[in-house]
């Protein structure tokens, strides 16, 4: 059972504390990862070998309660990911909030390294959103449109994020639910684009050379947080924080 510091939280509250904002004006980022307390992201490679019943419950919210998943090329292909569906969402709950009926993924990858045979491509009840520049091959993205991506060219040598955000705008995905990796959090810290931090701490120390849950260039400061939310289950440890915004 999930608990909050006072007693049990129901599925009604948990919602209420993992909404995003009403009336958003501009993409809403949250992040979600889950750490081991000495720092890694993965055991054997894979994030799945970190979670709980919990932190899946919580992971699942947020595709329920997201407009479009955000993803790295990279964690999308160790983590085997296909189009998100609809029995893995709440049907009810998106319905009552206007949302469609699957959240799409968006899967940023620099040199459009997704194959156009993969489950991102081709099982998934909407098409998947392809985060790519124009560095990346043409004949890859052609190929990937072809296979039905909705391919998006945001910046020249690399992704640029924030024009990556603004293309989501465009198609009315303004609850950005990203689910890493280290590197396209680091971005997202790097541009000042992050606005919610959902850390599971779970309980294993991991040990070994896993990566942790942030990796890239220095930003010019860093982004300061305040924790919203502790939630407790099995002795793992639900947090949850939001940017902290200047005035």
């Amino acid at each position: 059972m999930l608990l909050p510091h006072d007693g049990d939280i129901d599925d009604i509250e948990l919602e209420r504390l993992y909404d995003y904002p009403s009336d958003l004006a501009r993409p809403w980022v949250q992040v979600n990862f889950v750490s081991s307390p000495d720092g890694a992201v993965t055991v054997g490679g894979k994030s799945h070998g970190l979670s709980g019943p919990a932190d899946k419950k919580v992971f699942m919210l947020g595709r329920t309660l997201a407009d479009v998943v955000l993803v790295g090329a990279g964690t999308a292909t160790i983590e085997g990911y296909g189009g998100v569906k609809t029995g893995e969402v709440r049907a009810a709950v998106r319905s009552r909030l206007g949302l469609s009926p699957v959240p799409p993924i968006a899967v940023v990858t620099r040199r459009a390294t997704i194959a156009p045979d993969s489950p991102l491509v081709t099982e998934t009840v909407v098409p998947a959103i392809i985060l790519t520049c124009e560095a990346a091959a043409a004949d890859r993205r052609a190929a990937l449109s072809d296979a039905g991506a909705d391919v998006v060219v945001a910046g020249d040598s690399d992704v640029d994020l924030p024009t990556a955000l603004a293309e989501l705008d465009k198609r009315g995905l303004r609850r950005v639910s990203c689910e890493g990796g280290p590197h396209l959090f680091g971005g997202l810290i790097e541009a000042g684009l992050v606005d919610q931090l959902c850390l599971t701490i779970s309980p294993l120390l991991a040990g070994g050379d896993a990566s942790r849950i942030a990796f890239g260039r220095t930003p010019a400061a860093p982004r300061e947080l305040e924790l919203a939310s502790v939630l407790t289950d099995d002795s793992f440890l639900m947090l949850r924080y939001r940017a902290r915004r200047s005035g």
